[in-house]
């Protein structure tokens, strides 16, 4: 795995970039976990790691205050996170995730953008093979031993661990080692920068550079959906 992963870092930088968006949907994520699992994030495990990576992407204190309030807000529109999985052109596996309080217009947008890239949804579960689904923790590694953070990580779920280039440390695990992963880590004291789940192809499809362009342009357009949270694909 290793480096290998980060052929989403592009992606999502630029998907964050937009702060607005990227606000709004931390917005839709916090509101669901808040209603999942109680607005307390001590013993709310989604909300504490949603409230993370609001500060890592420096989202205001009041906004996240304010989602935690319209969760709890009977009149709030109920938001649930729906998955679409499908194919862009040149058979490129494309998985969607999105928040939405109306299914009906999110399902429909999703697939005029797959229809008029040339590509079709397929129905849920179809793509499941075609991607692995892991959780994926960035922390300070200031003062850490590496080889025996990576030992003791083993026992707690995590698979890998790895530097980026800005000397954070990176580790991913199994989707269902999340809290483990995330326990361990509060408990050694050492600050979590953020933490999310991905979606990681098994096998990865190369194509031309033309070809390469006109799938950017469908993600692109995803991408721009409000609905839309996550795009994932196995374009290598």
């Amino acid at each position: 795995m290793g480096r290998a992963f980060e052929f989403r870092k592009g992606r999502k930088m630029k998907r964050w970039g937009a702060m607005s968006k990227a606000f709004s949907r931390l917005g839709k994520e916090i509101i669901m976990a808040v209603r999942e699992g109680g607005p307390s994030p001590d013993v709310n495990y989604k909300l504490r790691m949603l409230i993370q990576n609001s500060r890592a992407v420096n989202m205001p204190k009041e906004n996240v205050e304010r989602a935690i309030k319209k969760a709890t807000d009977k009149d709030t529109a109920d938001i649930k996170q729906v998955v679409y999985e499908g194919y862009g052109p040149f058979g490129i596996a494309v998985v969607v995730e999105t928040a939405t309080d109306n299914t009906n217009r999110t399902v429909a947008a999703v697939r005029s953008i797959f229809t008029r890239a040339g590509g079709a949804l397929g129905t849920t579960g179809s793509l499941d093979f075609l991607f692995d689904k892991k959780c994926v923790f960035k922390f300070k590694a200031d003062g850490l031993d590496m080889d025996e953070l990576e030992l003791e990580m083993i026992d707690a779920g995590g698979e890998e661990i790895f530097a980026d280039e800005d000397g954070a440390l990176i580790i991913y695990g199994g989707y269902t080692d999340f809290n483990t992963i995330q326990k361990f880590l509060e408990e050694k004291n050492i600050e979590i920068i953020s933490a999310e789940f991905e979606r990681i192809p098994t096998d990865t499809k190369e194509l031309t550079e033309e070809q390469q362009l006109e799938v950017e342009k469908m993600l692109d357009k995803l991408e721009e959906d409000d609905d839309v949270q996550n795009v994932y694909h196995n374009m290598r």
